[in-house]
């Protein structure tokens, strides 16, 4: 699928069920232009739910991670988005922080982040999936769409062409 959120804004932002996310994340990954469906995962300082989900083989899937914004840790690094490259993942959304940028830059995927931070998070296991989460002024829900370039975040109930 080729698009530009500009464009898709353009056709379908009277729409009730789109919404553009606030211009807060930083572009990772050597995809700077991706899309799919939502999977969401919630968890804080802690990223075992995080490597499960993208152990998971998938097609034309994006994650979002609602890490409560935390600035004291990364939640994705090289060795997890390895695992997503592997497994079919278009792109990570991370409310939150990730490490190893310069390594994550060369994999073939989209990743948005808060910021970088070189401290890997916690591993207690505690967090939830599929569940609304909400942030930078958008809901994102299990198996709506997300759109991400150069320009923003969209997301919308239904596929947009």
């Amino acid at each position: 699928m080729t698009f530009t959120t500009a464009d898709l804004c353009d056709a379908h932002s009277h729409e009730e069920h789109f919404q553009i996310a606030e211009p807060m994340f930083k572009s990772y990954g050597a995809n700077p232009i991706f899309c799919g469906q939502i999977t969401t995962v919630k968890v804080f300082e802690d990223n075992v739910l995080v490597k499960k989900v993208l152990e998971e083989k998938v097609q034309n899937r994006v994650l979002v991670i609602d890490g409560g914004g935390s600035h004291r840790c990364a939640l994705v690094g090289d060795n997890l988005t390895k695992i997503a490259v592997d497994n079919g993942w278009q792109g990570i959304i991370v409310y939150g922080c990730i490490r190893d940028s310069a390594i994550i830059n060369q994999f073939p995927i989209g990743i948005r982040a808060l910021h970088t931070h070189p401290l890997k998070s916690h591993k207690k296991d505690h967090g939830d999936r599929d569940l609304l989460v909400t942030f930078a002024g958008v809901n994102f829900k299990h198996n709506h769409f997300l759109y991400a370039d150069s320009d923003g975040i969209i997301v919308s109930e239904t596929m947009l062409s």
